[in-house]
């Protein structure tokens, strides 16, 4: 079942996405070559907790971290190490959650460490390019479906390949609420988006095979042909007046 927040409850949403996202700028600002993932996980937890948030993913399910730091072929839920340093030319994403006053805040960044390869650059443009045309169809009367064929439609335009098996959801005073939200088509189908409806929208784009692969920790979810992968990710509100972008200011 959908659950559809009211005003109130969107403008607490809005606050803690805005915590974290300034918490995600303040982590990617750090992430230079020879930084551990370890250490971007504390600093974030640190300005999470110094602004009377929680952080939303640390034991969540048994996950041990504020962060997710996927490196390269990481796809998903990397687990922050303090032996894992940066290095030039590395792309990372930076998956992060904030409680706060009941309600969570989902949102990810992939950043370039140094000078990255242009394949790489241009994987991460898409990326987000994907999730910025999503966002446009956050609208009333736009059926689920359609935010995943316009990722879908613009990540094979470029020459990349879809994650199926991973998905972005509901998001609200939990974090993963009905309904599932597939970064792929065909368009027109599922529910109507009604006001009040918070999605996570998150392309997961890799340069590669979509195939994914898991390691014996549980929860790193890497391409099954080692090739790099990108994520981008926004909680985005239906309004009356179109997509609400959580956390980043403006409506």
């Amino acid at each position: 079942m959908m659950i559809l927040k009211t005003p109130d409850e969107l403008a607490v949403m809005d606050r803690a996405n805005a915590l974290l996202h300034e918490t995600l700028r303040i982590v990617v600002e750090a992430a230079k070559p020879g930084v551990s993932t370890w250490e971007l996980d504390r600093l974030a937890e640190d300005h999470i907790r110094a602004h009377g948030g929680v952080p939303a993913f640390k034991g969540y399910r048994g996950y041990p971290a504020t962060l997710c730091t996927s490196v390269n072929d990481v796809i998903v839920h990397g687990i922050p190490s303090k032996t894992q340093l940066l290095r030039a030319g590395d792309i990372v994403g930076v998956d992060g959650g904030v409680v706060l006053d009941g309600f969570v805040g989902d949102a990810a960044v992939t950043v370039g460490i140094g000078e990255v390869a242009p394949e790489a650059a241009r994987l991460m443009q898409v990326t987000k390019r994907c999730l910025e045309l999503a966002v446009e169809f956050v609208r009333p009367g736009q059926r689920l479906t359609d935010i995943g064929e316009v990722i879908q439609s613009h990540a094979e335009a470029a020459g990349f390949s879809v994650v199926r098996e991973l998905v972005g959801h509901g998001i609200g005073r939990a974090m993963h609420e009905d309904p599932q939200v597939f970064n792929y088509g065909p368009g027109g189908r599922g529910p109507e988006l009604r006001p009040g409806l918070v999605l996570a929208i998150e392309p997961m784009i890799n340069a590669g095979k979509a195939g994914v692969s898991f390691d014996d920790d549980g929860w790193t979810a890497r391409t099954e042909d080692g090739k790099l992968s990108a994520h981008f990710e926004y909680s985005v509100a239906v309004t009356e007046n179109g997509p609400w972008v959580l956390g980043v200011g403006g409506r």
